[in-house]
């Protein structure tokens, strides 16, 4: 009951707890204490104060990071809108510089966790402009770097980045207190320009640096898949991310990790010629606001694939008509499927249109190649070039997409040029035994015939079975037939 020795025990360690977070979240004063994230992530947001003051800002801006961090996202958005019109806080506020950055930095962080980059970037520009000291600059570059990488902005993002990066160096912070958002912006800033080996550092960072932190270490697995894919290991990216999707520790790992992994896997089976299984992982699964992670995009590559034009225009519409509202990241490879499907059915103006728009974003944002992950190279590369072409503002990109276009879209309608799948690496016991996988006999029989043990042949197999990404006998014979379940 309220007024009882437990409510005022309970209000004054929930006080504790927020003060404590709130000084930590900028490097300097150690990181959050777990029991401390849990405690707030569990604890509803307060209605906005008559007017704003320091320790409510401090309040406010330790639960949102607590919600971001402990992945406690329900109740999405209306948190933000609760307390802020845009940037500017809905009530009166007689706050410090400080206390003002801190709490504009947790907004941003938040948002970036639900998916919204724009407006993390926005409150990550405003709290730089309120940051009196070089630790709130350094959490202010680390939001704005995030929410710049999340929305396709990778030029910005690794500029912010690598600011961050000189004023934690320059202050000597430990370790420990470098932020994860900040590594979590360097991983798709890697991925999208395919910068490989400094992708395949990035977990080895995030272990050693969050070993005690299992969001962080979950995000450190997938960024392990992510080199993978791009390495064109299929099978094992394959594997790799349902092991991680229904591993238990997916139920500590941030919601836009686990979107990235079901996005590539729905990339996976696109690229291996199964478009109906990429819906079907994908049909669970609905846009976030600000669609920094768009499933209306990953559908529309199976649906391209399939032949399904007119369904990927109807899956797509709602994306075109958010203009501003969308992530640029995820809005160009939209636009270029929706040109792709206009060209097929025959609407060149309009396919020429949407062609138009992505080429535009991308003279502001940059070229980057997970734009044209998955999508038709051939139709693609023709569509580009005659847009492109007869523009001289964007002419000038040409050379640079005809390159990225060669390098990481799917074959055309030949086949050639690049193979689907990668080599299995299979070593010459497990090829052996292949040819075995396809008979009626049992694995006893198979053993019986080797002259091993049964054990040694189910040892082989699922070795087999990983490599290729399947779980049973069936699903491996049909992949290795080139027959797609």
């Amino acid at each position: 009951m309220p007024g009882t020795p437990s409510s005022v025990d309970a209000r004054a360690a929930f006080r504790a707890a927020a003060m404590s977070t709130a000084q930590r979240l900028a490097p300097g004063h150690g990181v959050p204490l777990s029991r401390h994230l849990a405690l707030l992530a569990e604890a509803d947001f307060p209605e906005p104060p008559p007017v704003w003051t320091d320790e409510r800002a401090l309040t406010v801006a330790a639960l949102l990071s607590a919600h971001a961090r402990r992945d406690a996202l329900a109740e999405g958005t209306t948190v933000v809108r609760r307390y802020f019109d845009d940037v500017r806080l809905l009530r009166p506020a007689a706050l410090s510089s400080g206390a003002r950055a801190l709490l504009y930095t947790s907004v941003g962080e938040y948002c970036a966790a639900l998916g919204w980059p724009q407006v993390a970037t926005r409150f990550g520009a405003e709290a730089l402009l309120f940051a009196d000291a070089p630790a709130l600059r350094y959490r202010a570059l680390t939001v704005m770097s995030l929410g710049h990488a999340i929305n396709g902005e990778f030029e910005a993002a690794e500029s912010s980045r690598q600011a961050a990066d000189r004023l934690f160096a320059e202050h000597g912070w430990p370790r420990q207190e470098q932020a994860y958002i900040l590594l979590l912006a360097e991983i798709l800033t890697s991925a999208a320009s395919l910068d490989i080996e400094r992708l395949a550092r990035i977990p080895r960072v995030l272990d050693e640096a969050f070993a005690d932190n299992p969001y962080a270490v979950y995000t450190a697995r997938a960024a392990e898949i992510m080199v993978q894919l791009l390495r064109r290991d299929f099978g094992g990216a394959r594997a790799g991310a349902r092991q991680l999707l229904h591993s238990s520790g997916s139920h500590e790992s941030h919601r836009m990790v686990r979107s990235f992994v079901v996005s590539i896997l729905s990339d996976i089976y696109v690229a291996q010629g199964d478009p109906l299984q990429a819906l079907a992982i994908l049909e669970p699964y609905r846009n976030p606001q600000g669609h920094g992670v768009c499933f209306s995009m990953q559908r529309s590559a199976a649906l391209l694939q399939l032949g399904r034009e007119r369904d990927l225009l109807r899956e797509t519409d709602a994306c075109v008509a958010s203009e501003t509202d969308h992530c640029l990241r995820t809005l160009m490879p939209v636009l270029l499927g929706r040109a792709l499907a206009w060209n097929r059915l025959g609407d060149d103006r309009r396919a020429r249109q949407s062609v138009e728009a992505a080429l535009l974003i991308m003279a502001q944002t940059g070229t980057w190649a997970t734009t044209f992950s998955m999508l038709p190279r051939d139709e693609t590369m023709e569509l580009v070039e005659a847009v492109a072409g007869a523009r001289p503002d964007l002419a000038a990109m040409l050379p640079e997409l005809t390159r990225t276009i060669a390098l990481v879209a799917a074959p055309g309608d030949d086949g050639t040029d690049r193979p689907l799948d990668p080599p299995l690496r299979l070593t010459p016991t497990e090829r052996d035994l292949v040819s075995q996988l396809h008979s009626s006999l049992s694995l006893a029989e198979i053993a019986h015939a080797r002259g091993v043990s049964v054990n040694t042949v189910k040892s082989q197999v699922r070795s087999i079975y990983l490599k290729l990404g399947v779980s049973g006998r069936t699903e491996a014979i049909e992949q290795l037939s080139g027959v797609r379940a």
